[in-house]
C-alpha cells in the first residue's frame, strides 16, 4: 500500500468500524477495494444496443466473475464512438487490469474494431477475457496466441477483399466504365466552350451560361 493513501484509507476504516456495535468491532474484517490498494483488478463491460434490451444477466455474470467495478449502457455497437461509458472505462483501466465481457458481440461488432480495442489494451499493459469465448483470454499465453491468429487470418481476409475490389475495379475499366461524378459537360459542349473561349468569352460568362462552375470551365477547357 502506498504511504501517502495509508492515513486515509486508516481514516476510513476507523470510521466504518466505529458505526457498528462495542461487541463486534473486535471481530471487524473490512472489506477494501482493490483498487485503492493498488492492485490489479477486473472491470467489466456490458451492452444492449437499444432501451427495450436489458443487460441485467450481462452486469451479474460479470459480477460473478469477479468484476469490482461494471460498465453498462444501452447503445448500439456498430462502433467504438458514440459509447460514453466505454470511453469512460477506457480511460479508467490501468495497467495490470483486465477487461471482462459475457460476449464478445458485446464489445465489438467487427473484427477490426475488436482488434484495435485489443490493440489500445495491450499498449496500456491490460487484458482481456470473454465469459462467452473461453479461448478468448489474453491473460494466458495460449490466449494471447489464439488471439493473434485471429488476428492474422482478419488482416488476411481484409487483404483478399482489397484484392478483390481492385480486380473488380479494373474489369469494369476495360468495359468502359467511368468511375466518379458523371461529367457537367459532355464532348460537344466542351469542343463549343472551347470554341467561344477563343473568341474571347471569358470563365464567368461561359460558367454562368453552362450554369457550372468557373473551375468546371477551366477544367473542360485542358
Amino acid at each position: 500500500m502506498s504511504p501517502l493513501m495509508a492515513p486515509h484509507l486508516s481514516k476510513t476504516l476507523l470510521s466504518e468500524r466505529s458505526k457498528l456495535p462495542l461487541h463486534y468491532r473486535a471481530f471487524w474484517i473490512p472489506k477494501v477495494s482493490l483498487s485503492i490498494l493498488g492492485q490489479k483488478m477486473k472491470l467489466g463491460y456490458a451492452r444492449v444496443s437499444s432501451g427495450a434490451q436489458d443487460h441485467t444477466a450481462q452486469i451479474e455474470a460479470l459480477k460473478a466473475a469477479g468484476c469490482e467495478r461494471v460498465f453498462s449502457e444501452k447503445v448500439s455497437g456498430k462502433s467504438i464512438n458514440g459509447r460514453p461509458e466505454f470511453a469512460k472505462l477506457m480511460k479508467t483501466i490501468t495497467q495490470g487490469d483486465v477487461l471482462v465481457v459475457s460476449k464478445l458481440d458485446r464489445l465489438a461488432r467487427s473484427s477490426r474494431d475488436l482488434q484495435n480495442i485489443l490493440h489500445d489494451l495491450q499498449e496500456l499493459g491490460c487484458g482481456f477475457v470473454s465469459l462467452g469465448e473461453s479461448w478468448c483470454d489474453t491473460t494466458t499465453d495460449v490466449g494471447r496466441l489464439v488471439m493473434t491468429i485471429m488476428g492474422g487470418i482478419a488482416e488476411f481476409e481484409r487483404s483478399l477483399i482489397r484484392k478483390r475490389c481492385e480486380e473488380g475495379i479494373q474489369r469494369a475499366r476495360r468495359k468502359g466504365t467511368k468511375f466518379g461524378r458523371p461529367a457537367a459537360l459532355d464532348h460537344s459542349q466542351r469542343r463549343r466552350l472551347a470554341e467561344r473561349y477563343a473568341a474571347g468569352e471569358t470563365l464567368a460568362q461561359l460558367a454562368r451560361e453552362y450554369e457550372v462552375g468557373e473551375a468546371t470551365v477551366w477544367r473542360a477547357l485542358q
